[in-house]
Order: structure tokens, then sequence, then C-alpha cells
């Protein structure tokens, strides 16, 4: 212990302010005082066993945060107590030959208590403990070798408490410090777990595992979201910024569906867990509400608060963790499906331009077959036609409502759509012209073709 013996050494050098007291009275009393604590500490040292023992019995009936690792492992925790007291008793005799000791002891304590777990509130309380014991201790002895010298301590008093607070200092730094590091670490290994599912590549031994550390059913229901701004004709980016995410659960399963303005049977589980990929940022979803139910992406993609110029692609739900590399690719296949200048589109609601996105060629080589004849016209005339063909399919084959959507007379719809069928030769009429038609547009959209 430096501080007991260091600064009324100082003051016998003057480098101090001078006591109220006559200097050669005070000093006097310092030397006195270091002589009687260091008799008294040295009988601490002959019966450290039992001190120890007193410690540890006492940490277990006082500190519940040691209990559960006195009960785990007494033989280490009185090892480790041991130690501590032998470097720190050791130093209010010998402050040189233990000072360094006694911190390495102290930051050792404070970095395996922070990976046990134990909170840092008990490991102080602990130090302070035993601070208080071994004080008393020396009150003791020194009383009982000769009450006269009880007094003397006083003098020392303050530079023990200084010496008990500096280790409780170095205790909490290093619990810090340790804390920091297992945080990181912790924090690492889910990155790399959720990469691993996303990625398709975690091993099916280790979802049990994973779970477990992402705190996530091993057989729930998931989706996944993915995120990205929106294209500029180059490859696309990942959003400028993860969209602020209110995720539904469902209702008990007796409980009726809330229906009207006041939104979705649903209230808000856990935070989802982000990942960020070359192109896209992707967030796990957690469903909780009945199996088949549409309501639950819908609710998530009507929570989503994504910034401006972003572009969100929610997948089909699956069933485990396991199956969280389907989901994502899922993902993907939506945020290709979403509109250029950005939105939000859940797959399921989209399945045909999910179709075409999934195979680029194939939607490319449609769209010139079907629309192709149309490239030979005037593109303003061109553009006119392909705005009143996809008006009159958004309108379920009506040319009145399609006539009221573009400002237009119903025959005037009627009209284009024959010189549209004229120019390629397709029947709007035909089930199989119309789906071709409609896919063809779909892949002129989203593709550019």
């Amino acid at each position: 212990m430096p501080q007991v013996v260091r600064p009324r050494f100082a003051v016998l050098h003057g480098t101090h302010p001078a006591a109220p007291l006559p200097q050669r009275f005070r000093s006097l009393a310092d030397r006195a005082a270091v002589e009687v604590l260091h008799r008294a500490a040295r009988v601490l040292v002959a019966s450290l066993p039992v001190l120890t023992d007193r410690l540890v019995e006492a940490l277990y009936e006082q500190e519940p945060g040691y209990r559960a690792a006195i009960d785990s492992d007494r033989a280490e925790v009185w090892q480790e107590v041991h130690h501590s007291l032998r470097h720190n008793v050791g130093s209010l005799i010998q402050p040189r030959e233990f000072r360094d000791a006694a911190h390495r002891t102290s930051r050792w304590i404070g970095e395996i208590r922070a990976e046990q777990g134990v909170p840092l509130d008990a490991v102080l309380h602990a130090f302070r403990m035993g601070g208080a014991m071994v004080w008393q201790d020396l009150v003791d002895e020194t009383a009982r070798r000769d009450p006269d010298d009880v007094r003397l301590l006083v003098h020392v008093a303050a530079d023990v408490w200084n010496f008990v607070d500096e280790h409780c200092g170095i205790v909490a730094d290093a619990y810090r410090q340790a804390e920091r590091r297992l945080s990181w670490r912790r924090e690492n290994q889910q990155r790399l777990m959720v990469a691993a599912l996303l990625d398709g590549t975690a091993r099916i031994a280790d979802v049990g595992e994973a779970a477990a550390m992402l705190g996530l059913p091993e057989q729930g229901r998931y989706a996944v979201l993915a995120v990205a701004s929106v294209r500029s004709g180059g490859p696309q980016q990942p959003a400028p910024a993860r969209p602020r995410v209110t995720l539904p659960t469902a209702l008990p399963p007796d409980a009726a569906p809330a229906a009207g303005p006041d939104g979705p049977p649903y209230a808000a589980p856990a935070t989802p867990l982000w990942h960020t990929g070359p192109d896209a940022e992707f967030a796990i979803l957690r469903l909780t509400g009945e199996p088949g139910d549409p309501g639950e992406l819908h609710a998530i993609a009507d929570a989503l608060d994504a910034p401006a110029g972003t572009r969100a692609g929610i997948g089909s739900a699956v069933d485990g963790l396991a199956a969280l590399g389907d989901a994502r690719r899922l993902a993907e296949t939506a945020l290709r499906a979403c509109p250029a200048a950005g939105g939000t589109v859940v797959l399921d609601e989209h399945l045909p331009d999910a179709l075409v996105v999934s195979s680029p060629a194939l939607g490319s080589a449609l769209a010139d077959r079907v629309l192709g004849p149309l490239d030979r016209l005037d593109p303003s005339d061109r553009d006119v036609i392909l705005e009143t063909l996809t008006a009159w399919l958004d309108a379920d084959g009506s040319a009145q409502r399609a006539g009221a959507r573009l400002y237009c007379h119903r025959n005037t719809v009627l009209n284009r759509l024959r010189r549209f069928e004229q120019l390629t030769g397709r029947c709007l009429t035909r089930p199989r012209d119309a789906v071709e038609v409609s896919l063809a547009l779909a892949a002129r959209r989203l593709l550019g073709a």
C-alpha cells in the first residue's frame, strides 16, 4: 500500500504544506503510526487463511452477486480472495515490493469477474468489505497488543481507505475494459451468425446455438426485409440510412382482429436484427401472427418508416431459422420488383412481377417479343399506347374506368387497344395473350426492357 507510507514521509521532507501542529510532533506521530500499522499487518499476514475464510463467508452471506460464483467453485474464489489479501496486506508493510503485484491482482479480478458476469457493484462491494475487514483486524490486533496505540492508527486511516478506493478504481476500469471486449466479441459473433443464416451457409448443427445467441426461437416464423436506395442507372446502392421499423405481432388467438383505421391487429415485438450486404440492408423479422395470415406482412409494410428515395422488399414468410437463406432470397426478389422511384413491395402481392425479375433474360425476351413492334412507332405515340394498355389492365379490363384515369373517352381507350392488337398481333380477350402482355409490361417497367 504505497499511499500508507509515501504521504507521511513526504511530510518529513517538507513537500506537503505545513500542518498547524509543530512539524517535529507531527513527524514523530506519523512514524509511530506507521510502526504500529506494520506490527499489526505482520500478524494479519501470518493469519491470512483465517482472514480469507471469514471474508469468503461474509461475501456469501452479504453479497448475492458472489453467491453463484462461490457455489460454483468455492476453492477458486477462496484462492482469488487469498491472493488479493496477500498482496494488499503486504502493501501495508512493503509498499514498493507489492504495489505492482497488487495492481495486477486487482486488474485480473476485475477482468475475470466481468467475464463471469458478476455485477460490477458486487465486485466493488467485495473490495470494500475486504478493506473494512482488514482495517477492523488491524484495529483489533493493535488494541490487543497495546490499547494506547489504537489512537495512532488515526494518522494512517485516510491512507488505508485511499488505498481501498484506488484499487476499486483499478477494478472498475479493468471490469469495464473487459466488458467492452466481451461486448465487441458478442456483437461480432452475432454479426457472423446473422450473416451465415442469411447467406444460407449456417450448419444445421449450429442453428440451436444461433437461436440462443440471438434470442430467437429456432422453429419460429420469419420474413426478411431488404432495403436499398433508388436505382440510378448503375448497381443499386445500400440505403443511405436504415428505416425505422415498428414491427407488429399478433393478438392472442382468442382476440378478434381490429378493423377500420385504428390500425392492424398487431403489437410491436423485438427489434429486428440488421445485416449489411453488398447491395442492400437486410433485417430479420420475427413473425408471430397466424400462418397464412397476409395481414402481418402488410402491417409491417405499413409500419415501415423509410426515408425518401428508398426501395424496400418484404419476402414471404418461412418456418425456422434454418430457412432464413431462402427468406433473404425472397426479400431480394421483392426488392428487385420495387418501382424504380422507390416504395415498398410485399412479395406475396407481386408474384407476377417476381417471376419477371427472377429471370431478367427471359423477361427481356418476352418484352421484346410482345412489345417490340411498338418500338417502330414515334416514342410519344408508343408511350400513349403503353400507358393506355397499363391503365386498362389496372382497371380490370374496364375501358370506362381506364378512360377516367386517363381523362379521355372510353372509345378512345378502345381505339388505342385495337391499334395495339393490330401492331402486335395479340388479342387482349384471349387469356394467354393477356397474361403475356401483362408480364411483358412488367418486364419493361422493372427491367427497362
